[in-house]
């Protein structure tokens, strides 16, 4: 096997202080995100998973060290853990699917026949061609999922970043969620970072795993086995054998 190139890195967080106010909330987290990765980043309510998202992501600025990205622009889409959208407003699944072409231009400007087939080709990747038409808010929760995955995959990113994407999904629908996005990854050479309290998902899909722990100060990433076996997950969950879909 090749060993990994550095032109296949998208985003490094190097010595990363997250925190507010000046206060760093975890130890330094050093890690490499590379192309068609998938990164699983777990840990407890109140670990620190939304904290070194928002600086991940920009919306907050480092304590310490930082946030680099791959040189040239790198292209990010991020779809928060609650999509909620104006129920008065008239939205059918492509235009939710279009907001993620929007680039400097205002949503209601008039949608070019490119982005239309951009918005097809995405809803056709995660199997909801079918509901292109159809009201958002008339759709079923897994549905409307489907939809955001597509969203996702109209722009056509480097690297994804999805906040808990299966919440409030039963194990079938969940599994089944983590495949399409596996699909995903492979038809769009992408990257994906998903932040989930599910622990199967660094087990079975993962390629990497962040594991943190703002209440015992610790980090730890590297590959799901090597996180799923410190001491500090077994502190946390106990035997990681019981990390599984039942």
């Amino acid at each position: 096997m090749n060993a990994p190139s550095k032109k296949d890195e998208l985003l490094a967080c190097r010595g990363l202080l997250v925190g507010y106010q000046g206060r760093a909330i975890l130890p330094p987290v050093e890690l490499t995100i590379r192309r068609g990765e998938l990164w699983a980043v777990i840990g407890r309510n109140g670990a620190g998973k939304t904290t070194w998202l928002r600086t991940l992501l920009g919306l907050l600025s480092p304590v310490g060290g930082e946030v680099q990205r791959e040189m040239g622009g790198l292209k990010l889409s991020y779809l928060a853990q609650r999509q909620t959208f104006d129920e008065l407003y008239p939205l059918r699944a492509r235009d939710v699917v279009g907001m993620g072409l929007q680039r400097g231009r205002s949503f209601s400007s008039f949608e070019r026949s490119a982005d239309s087939a951009r918005i097809a080709r995405a809803l056709s990747l995660v199997g909801a061609s079918e509901l292109v038409g159809r009201p958002f808010r008339q759709l079923s929760e897994g549905q409307k999922q489907r939809v955001l995955f597509a969203r996702v995959a109209a722009s056509e990113p480097d690297l994804a970043v999805l906040d808990e994407p299966t919440s409030a999904m039963d194990l079938v629908a969940e599994r089944e969620a983590l495949e399409l996005l596996q699909r995903l990854r492979s038809e769009l050479r992408m990257s994906i970072v998903i932040v989930s309290h599910y622990l199967g998902l660094a087990r079975e899909f993962a390629d990497r795993a962040l594991l943190l722990d703002r209440e015992l100060s610790q980090v730890v990433s590297g590959t799901p086995r090597e996180v799923l076996e410190h001491e500090l997950f077994k502190k946390r969950y106990g035997d990681s054998s019981m990390v599984s879909y039942s």
